[in-house]
């Protein structure tokens, strides 16, 4: 049985490289993770075959694992075939999706130079995108306080302020934002305030 549970392992199973986009809301991620080799990573960059890659439009349609050999969607700009020369002969793609109206979707594909992924490894790698996406998921226990306190905090209001403008203590103020930290696993408070934008809280 496949069980992956580091980056580490990941590399084991994709010994030419991966990519991973956590939690993909309107535009950027969350969070990325980008091992593909450099030279494919500049080729494709610079011809901007993002929009044209068909591994790129069939994970935004679909959830699941696929093998890129089984992926029928034109690819009139050969994607695929370049990126065999750069060593991607063979791979896998994953995705994952919120089942709701905020929905985010996380997904990776994986390469290999050597063979074809085997089913096991493909729902491995699908399971360790999905593993990750659940990790980065916003918490739902901040409460309207400690939003409201970090919504200040992103606008630029500074700690004094911020207590004037609730009416409360400064020190009322410092444990909502703490609390907000710790809920968020951020250092600072803008930290966790940019995280909340991120997530879609503030």
């Amino acid at each position: 049985m496949v069980n992956l549970r580091t980056p580490e392992d990941v590399s084991a199973v994709a010994t030419t490289g991966y990519y991973i986009a956590l939690r993909v809301g309107f535009a950027f991620p969350l969070e990325e993770v980008n091992a593909l080799p450099q030279p494919w990573i500049d080729h494709y960059t610079r011809l901007r075959f993002m929009l044209q890659d068909p591994v790129i439009r069939w994970i935004y349609s679909n959830t699941g694992a696929i093998s890129w050999s089984r992926i029928d969607l034109p690819d009139p700009l050969r994607v695929l075939d370049q990126a065999q020369t750069f060593g991607l002969r063979y791979g896998v793609a994953v995705s994952c999706f919120d089942d709701n109206s905020d929905g985010q979707r996380s997904f990776g594909h994986f390469a290999r130079s050597d063979r074809e992924f085997t089913e096991e490894e493909a729902q491995a790698l699908y399971d360790y995108v999905l593993m990750r996406h659940h990790a980065k998921a916003p918490p739902t226990n901040l409460t309207p306080a400690e939003l409201e306190a970090l919504g200040m905090v992103k606008d630029g209001l500074r700690l004094k302020q911020i207590a004037h403008d609730l009416g409360v203590s400064e020190g009322a103020v410092k444990q909502r934002l703490k609390n907000a930290k710790i809920k968020l696993g951020a250092q600072t408070s803008a930290q966790a305030a940019a995280m909340a934008k991120e997530f879609g809280l503030i």
